[in-house]
């Protein structure tokens, strides 16, 4: 009996689980087709259907945590200084998807690395970041929150600032809970506003 488009669908559903489970448990370095088989129950040969080599894999799970980032919920608490509280919040591993988000995306950083069209396309992605980041500095500095000063050169500062506190939170989970990320924003944009 030949199958259906639904069931196709549902076996694409499944191998994306399967895929976003092995890269939050084991990190980009173990995305292989066997620890993708071994997760969804399954044989590398089915896999392979999908996924014909490590490459066309890896492609598919750089494509999912893109798709799964930018479905997120984001915040939405207000304009100038809290819209740019808010980017940052979102960027943070505060619950366990966030978590698992960040873990991924920290993983995959060897692979952009080590590929000159993945690491070009992350450059384009963290520019992209950066650059709503500076139309928030700029909100809040058009509010008065903020002092005037080069609104990208804040942003990348901030940016900076969220990514290694991202990194210490992934590495040491117990000296940076939910709480102290949260805090720790809270001073470092309480630094931006000072000599307001």
């Amino acid at each position: 009996m030949p199958r259906t488009k639904g069931d196709q669908e549902a076996r694409r559903r499944d191998v994306s689980a399967a895929v976003w489970q092995v890269m939050a448990t084991r990190g980009f370095a173990g995305l292989t087709l066997r620890a993708v088989a071994a997760e969804l129950g399954a044989t590398t040969g089915l896999l392979t259907h999908y996924f014909p080599t490590k490459q066309t894999l890896v492609e598919y799970a750089l494509d999912l945590l893109e798709q799964r980032t930018a479905s997120r919920p984001r915040r939405h608490a207000g304009n100038g200084l809290a819209a740019l509280r808010d980017a940052l919040l979102d960027i943070l591993p505060l619950t366990p998807e966030a978590t698992d988000s960040n873990r991924i995306w920290v993983s995959s950083w060897d692979a952009a690395l080590s590929d000159p069209d993945l690491s070009t396309g992350y450059a384009r992605k963290y520019g992209q970041s950066r650059d709503r980041l500076s139309e928030r500095v700029a909100a809040a500095q058009e509010l008065g929150e903020l002092s005037p000063g080069d609104p990208v050169r804040i942003a990348v500062g901030a940016q900076s600032f969220i990514l290694g506190l991202v990194v210490q939170a992934l590495f040491d989970p117990v000296a940076f809970p939910p709480q102290r990320q949260v805090e720790l924003l809270d001073d470092y944009l309480a630094t931006l506003t000072a000599s307001h």
